[in-house]
C-alpha cells in the first residue's frame, strides 16, 4: 500500500536553513584561506556538532555541558550566515577569523568527545505504587447438590429348591443285656436287715444305701441289691 506525501513547512523550513547555513559556512571557510576538500568539512563539522549536543539535551536537560555546546554550534553557523551578507570582505578576512576558523576542527573534536562520553543521568527511583487493598473473595452461595438416586437393588436370583435329606436312620436298639436274676433273700437275713436300716435312719434321717448295707451286713453286691430293693 502506497502512502499519501504530505509536505510538512517545518521540514522544509529546516532543509532551507540547513542548505544555506551549510553554504555559508563552506564560504566563511573558503574565505579564511580552507580550500578544496577542507571547506566542505567545515559546515559538516558544526552541523553535527549541533546534532550532538541538542541529542544529550533530549536525553539530559539539566546537562549544562550539552546547552554550553549547542551554543557554540549554533554561534559559529549563525556567525557564518551573517559575515556572508555582506558585513565582512570575504577577500580581506581578519587575522582573527583565520585563527576561529583554524581552530573550529580541533573545539569541534574536543566537544564532541565530552558529549559522547559524558555519564548518562541516573533513572530517577521509581515510587512503589500504593499497595493494593486485597479483594475480599466473593460470598459463594452454598449450592446444594443432589444426589442421583441409587439404582435399586437387582433381587437375588432364586435357588432351586434344596432336596430334602433322607431322614435320619433311627438309632438302632441296644441288644438286650442279659440280666442275672437277683438272688433269693433269706427272711432271717430281710428282717436282721430291716432292723439295721431302721436304727440307720433313726440315727441319721436318711435311708441307707446299698453300699452301707453290703458293707454292715458283709454280703454280696448282688444280694445288697436284693435286700435295698426288697426293703424299700
Amino acid at each position: 500500500m502506497f502512502r499519501t506525501l504530505r509536505f510538512d513547512a517545518v521540514l522544509i523550513q529546516a532543509v532551507i536553513a540547513g542548505a544555506l547555513s551549510f553554504a555559508h559556512l563552506h564560504d566563511l571557510a573558503a574565505a579564511a584561506g580552507q580550500d578544496g576538500w577542507k571547506a566542505w568539512a567545515y559546515p559538516v563539522s558544526v552541523d553535527l556538532l549541533l546534532v550532538a549536543a541538542w541529542r544529550r539535551m533530549r536525553t539530559d536537560s539539566e546537562n549544562r555541558d550539552a546547552w554550553l555546546w549547542f551554543a557554540i554550534a549554533l554561534v559559529a553557523s549563525l556567525g557564518a550566515n551573517v559575515a556572508t551578507a555582506g558585513l565582512l570582505n570575504l577577500y580581506d578576512v581578519p587575522a582573527w577569523l583565520r585563527i576561529l576558523v583554524a581552530g573550529w576542527p580541533a573545539l569541534a573534536f574536543l566537544g564532541g568527545t565530552l558529549l559522547a562520553h559524558s555519564p548518562a543521568p541516573a533513572p530517577a527511583p521509581s515510587q512503589d505504587p500504593e499497595p493494593v487493598a486485597a479483594e475480599e473473595p466473593e460470598a459463594v452461595a452454598d449450592l446444594t447438590v443432589e444426589r442421583a438416586p441409587e439404582p435399586a437393588a437387582e433381587p437375588a436370583p432364586e435357588l432351586p429348591p434344596a432336596e430334602p435329606e433322607p431322614p435320619a436312620a433311627p438309632p438302632a436298639l441296644d441288644a438286650p443285656i442279659p440280666t442275672t436274676p437277683a438272688p433269693p433273700v433269706p427272711p432271717a437275713l430281710l428282717d436282721h436287715a430291716r432292723k439295721i436300716a431302721d436304727a440307720h435312719r433313726a440315727q441319721t434321717g436318711t435311708a441307707m444305701d446299698a453300699a452301707t448295707l453290703r458293707s454292715r451286713l458283709g454280703v454280696t453286691e448282688a444280694l445288697a441289691d436284693s435286700i435295698t430293693l426288697a426293703l424299700t
